[in-house]
């Protein structure tokens, strides 16, 4: 890796900690230390269903100030099946889609506890092996649009964002057996900017594991479904402008290039928007994103053949193309090949 990389990756995990962490109940500024005596006896309160709610609560405001909340929320008795219990509970309210500000704060608050359990070092295998990520699955199928609706699914990304922020196989390999690549696939084009921004951080940090670029590349149809969103989330950003989204988008593309066959795509469907100055305001502005955009069209340069076939599965231009028009007629897209 050259200084250039090492430093372009540096700043882009620094910066990266910025989606998945929205995702979450934020804390109204910066919370004073938290009596240890009082953090107890709200895990303790969880599992005590007339104060749950205010345990929630306050737990999920002060998070940041208990490092230690993880290990003891995994470690307390019952309390992770509380968590549980909360998510469980509102599944009969997202279809058919009735649920209420209340309670999407109420559950969301729950999320952010399971938030800070994922990225605990301590905790998050065995939160993996346990699982957990698969009871949030539903809040990502949702496609209503109310803000209860919206909030529900972006905080259930913040819980996966945290998990892939570390960049563990183990990690790679459990999404990859689930079907959170047309999940993120499907937000990115219908989801609001900060969703899109945080599925198309998934999806990127998915990309920059060597499993996950092969396991996308290895068919036509799983290449040309990440293909046509990415490419659909392009024409997005010309119409509403965002840097932290094209700076996912473009190290998406720039991970899509070093495959041999994606490459070949890439040479004829890259979107014209890349290859001309639209963005150039961002590029001028992120010394980061400028880097990999650049190594993006490098790697085209380099690795386009023209006398040869697009790729091992036919990644060709006119293909997508037609399969971009195809979605354009569609508002709920299938799998596209991903193993579900």
């Amino acid at each position: 890796m050259t200084e250039v990389d090492q430093q372009t990756h540096s700043k882009e995990m620094e910066q990266s900690q910025g989606p998945s962490n929205e995702a979450a109940v934020k804390p109204g500024g910066p919370e004073p230390p938290v009596d240890t005596e009082q953090m107890i006896q709200w895990i303790v309160d969880i599992r005590d269903r007339d104060k749950r709610e205010t345990a929630l609560l306050e737990l999920s405001k002060k998070r940041e100030a208990i490092p230690e909340l993880p290990v003891w929320l995994w470690q307390s008795y019952g309390t992770m099946t509380c968590l549980l219990q909360e998510v469980i509970s509102v599944y009969s309210a997202i279809v058919p889609p009735v649920l209420s500000a209340t309670q999407s704060n109420r559950v969301c608050n729950a999320l952010a506890l399971m938030q800070c359990v994922a990225a605990h070092a301590d905790t998050r295998k065995l939160f993996l092996e346990a699982k957990i990520p698969l009871f949030l699955y539903p809040f990502l199928h949702t496609t209503k649009t109310s803000r209860p609706f919206e909030y529900l699914r972006l905080t259930s990304l913040g819980v996966i964002g945290a998990m892939v922020k570390t960049d563990e196989k183990d990690v790679i390999k459990f999404l990859l057996s689930t079907e959170i690549i047309p999940l993120c696939l499907r937000i990115m084009e219908q989801g609001t900017e900060l969703s899109r921004t945080v599925s198309t951080f998934i999806l990127q940090k998915i990309l920059l594991d060597d499993m996950g670029l092969d396991y996308v590349c290895q068919t036509y149809e799983r290449f040309s479904h990440v293909a046509i969103v990415l490419g659909k989330v392009v024409l997005h950003l010309t119409n509403e402008r965002s840097a932290r989204l094209f700076k996912h988008v473009v190290r998406c593309y720039a991970r899509l290039s070093d495959n041999d066959r994606a490459v070949q795509a890439l040479a004829q469907c890259l979107p014209e928007q890349l290859r001309d100055d639209t963005f150039r305001e961002f590029l001028d502005q992120d010394r980061s994103t400028e880097h990999f955009c650049r190594t993006l069209h490098e790697n085209i340069m380099k690795g386009y053949k023209p006398g040869r076939p697009n790729g091992a599965h036919g990644m060709a231009k006119d293909a997508i193309a037609r399969k971009v028009a195809e979605a354009r007629d569609h508002s709920r897209p299938d799998n596209h090949g991903f193993d579900i």
